[in-house]
């Protein structure tokens, strides 16, 4: 504990962000570091709590205390290392996650909801590593002689591949796409992580060993017999990229497309590439359904590609502006949140459902909605009534299906590997990561369905330990879960 009476002398303080008239007008991250004295008063408010909540709520495990101090006295370099022994992305979770280590900071127990910047201070720890030329590549003293084949590339692979390759194991990273990074590149904004993060994390990767083969489809292009054949141990870690779809009248009109169809396709266009036929909101009606992430990053990609107006529709109620009294802290706070792409404009409709997409020679023109309301249980959850006549129409001529997810894509190599699946079609795992197919293990998004970077990155880093145990029969590897 860095200044024992830092919580009560300095009030919690963000850093600011671009002006949204600038901001909106490129694809550059849109905020901006926080001055070091006032990242180091920001640090001194972590307090000698006795039970560090932030520590118990980050599945990742990150010693946040101890680094927070670190920061307060200016022992930046030890800092990353304490980081990094439990992190291998900082910079990822630091731009991406949510902070649930921030909705149990003991700072967040009164109603002000003043808890320290973990997230800001994990960035800025990063970010200066990285600056500071701290951050190396960490190739291992000797091989093992064991192959180990990761399939997906996304923050799980990454972590997984990275933690095998630094004991010693010879990684090979396959990925359907045509770079590294699954949603890392393809399904976060530019604005959001610019993917020269991604970039630098795979430089570090390949010196320490870490092969990689984009545009390889296992189970399509790249037979599953030849990774069983060429290969000591198999990881899944392709996610949870089947998209809940909305499958009422007008589902098949042009104009309504699933957020990850849009998304990657402005992707691509900041990467360089030409995109035939692109899905572009210049001069239209938005309306993304869902407020969630993936939805708050279809807003804020409408509005720098100049749509003529942004509405987002949420099945549930407005959230309340602070706790309700079912909702106690260390919980996740299920409270408003306003993302830095709501700031940017637009309208969000609460409590709505869409009843049709309605068009004209096949294109969409408007949505019919209706409003609904939840009515209280004697017993279970609330039951979802439509509010009778309350039907109302709005322009949109395009539509982004941003629900979430509903697990795995269906592939052959499950089939093909003999892999069990749960009943909610994610890939069923023991404690160790590893499926009921002895040498295949699974992690992330794929085995405990859509979630958090933090928890995608914790799986990997647990099934690492796992493929290493299986493989020398003992491992010196460190994991979360």
């Amino acid at each position: 504990m860095g200044k024992p009476t830092g919580f009560m002398e300095t009030g919690r303080e963000l850093p600011h962000k671009r002006p949204i008239v600038e901001r909106v007008k490129d694809w550059k991250e849109y905020q901006l570091p926080l001055e070091p004295d006032h990242l180091k008063n920001q640090a001194s408010r972590c307090m000698d709590c006795g039970i560090p909540f932030c520590h118990m709520g980050c599945p990742l495990g990150n010693i946040i205390p101890d680094w927070n101090d670190l920061v307060y006295r200016d022992r930046w370099q030890e800092a990353i290392e304490r980081l990094h022994a439990t992190n291998n992305f900082p910079e990822f979770t630091g731009r991406l996650c949510p902070a649930p280590c921030e909705n149990s900071c003991t700072l967040n127990l009164d109603v002000y909801s003043q808890p320290v910047t973990i997230k800001q201070i994990e960035v800025s720890i990063i970010d200066h590593a990285w600056k500071e030329g701290w951050v190396k590549p960490l190739p291992p003293h000797k091989l093992t002689g064991k192959k180990v084949a990761v399939v997906g590339s996304g923050p799980a692979g990454l972590a997984c591949a990275q933690q095998l390759a630094r004991v010693g194991h010879k990684v090979t990273v396959f990925e359907r796409a045509d770079r590294i990074g699954g949603l890392l590149r393809y399904g976060i904004p530019e604005f959001k992580m610019e993917k020269r993060h991604v970039d630098r994390r795979m430089e570090q990767m390949k010196v320490e060993g870490v092969e990689f083969k984009t545009n390889a489809n296992i189970g399509h292009n790249v037979p599953v017999e030849d990774l069983k054949k060429n290969f000591d141990a198999i990881v899944l870690c392709g996610g949870a990229t089947q998209a809940r779809n909305l499958p009422i009248a007008g589902r098949e009109l042009k104009g309504v497309y699933y957020a990850m169809e849009y998304l990657p396709q402005s992707n691509k266009v900041q990467e360089g590439d030409k995109v035939e036929s692109q899905i572009h909101a210049k001069d239209k009606h938005v309306v993304i359904l869902g407020g969630g992430d993936t939805g708050a990053d279809c807003i804020g990609t409408a509005h720098r590609q100049g749509a003529k107006s942004v509405t987002s529709l949420e099945l549930l109620p407005k959230p309340p502006a602070t706790r309700a009294g079912n909702n106690p802290w260390p919980e996740w706070a299920r409270i408003l949140r306003v993302a830095p792409a709501h700031e940017e404009g637009g309208e969000i409709l609460y409590s709505v459902s869409t009843k049709q997409f309605l068009g004209e020679n096949g294109i969409l023109k408007k949505l019919q909605i209706i409003k609904v309301e939840w009515i209280p249980q004697p017993a279970g959850p609330p039951k979802l009534q439509e509010i009778e006549g309350s039907e109302f129409e709005i322009p949109a001529d395009l539509v982004f299906l941003a629900m979430g997810f509903t697990g795995p894509e269906k592939n052959p190599l499950f089939e093909k590997l003999g892999i069990e699946l749960d009943q909610r079609s994610n890939v069923k795992a023991d404690a160790n990561k590893m499926t009921n197919v002895p040498g295949v293990f699974v992690a992330g998004d794929m085995t405990r369905g859509q979630s958090l970077i933090v928890w995608a990155i914790a799986e990997g880093r647990t099934a690492a330990k796992g493929v290493d145990q299986w493989l020398m029969g003992e491992t010196t590897l460190v994991a979360p879960l």
